[in-house]
């Protein structure tokens, strides 16, 4: 699953959607990437809050991220106490209009696609979210994207895992800080996996610091003969 994904939804639809204030600082994001700030939803909030994704920038800086800080799967929440602990005390939602994979073409080629979903433009991926002080004793939050087993029988699916969606009927359940577990796994087992359709994309979406609306729109990764093109 690649570690990028898409919020492009203007202000005022964001805050429709998921009936919350949406602050001022909000900015459609493209290509938002790991140790990036991005909007999250968290349990008991009215809001919009902004957390680093996976870590912050300072900490990850020359060195590549584990995915063990960008992700979690939805099977091995409740396994350990600390991830038991997040579910039950740090939930969020990550607002989403898609996300980006790559389909490997050769040894050091590879297409980036977009994945969108069928049945809602704006979706919400489970997260749970940290809180800890940086050496300067200030407080700051880091979230991670829940993962789910990705449909076998779809032909768009690229990776053994995606992001894990919600079902918009759960997400209320999700956020309430009085949901109890059984209702809480109950969410983690209903997710929406196979209502996507995804098309290829631009390979300026391999460079973070690109994030403009042209790195959504659709762009063929083969020439007149059929030969794959790298390069736009």
């Amino acid at each position: 699953m690649g570690d990028r994904y898409t919020i492009t939804a203007a202000k005022n639809t964001l805050a429709e959607r998921f009936s919350i204030d949406v602050p001022e600082r909000y900015v459609p994001r493209f290509n938002a990437a790991p140790t990036q700030i991005l909007p999250v939803i968290t349990a008991g909030s009215n809001g919009i809050s902004f957390f680093y994704w996976g870590q912050l920038p300072e900490r990850a800086k020359n060195r590549s991220i584990s995915s063990k800080l960008l992700y979690i799967g939805t099977e091995s929440i409740l396994e350990k106490p600390a991830t038991f602990r997040a579910l039950m005390e740090r939930r969020c939602l990550i607002p989403a209009d898609g996300f980006y994979d790559w389909k490997r073409i050769s040894k050091k080629g590879r297409v980036a696609h977009r994945f969108v979903f069928e049945q809602e433009e704006l979706v919400s991926f489970g997260g749970l979210w940290e809180e800890f002080e940086n050496e300067s004793g200030e407080v700051m939050h880091t979230f991670k994207i829940l993962t789910a087993a990705a449909d076998v029988e779809s032909s768009t699916t690229l990776s053994s895992r995606i992001p894990f969606v919600l079902d918009k009927g759960k997400e209320k359940t999700w956020l309430s800080q009085n949901s109890s577990e059984p209702e809480l796994k109950d969410v983690l087992t209903s997710g929406i996996t196979s209502q996507m359709r995804s098309y290829s994309v631009s390979p300026k979406i391999d460079d973070v610091a690109n994030d403009s609306p042209a790195l959504i729109k659709p762009f063929a990764p083969t020439d007149q003969f059929g030969n794959y093109s790298l390069f736009d």
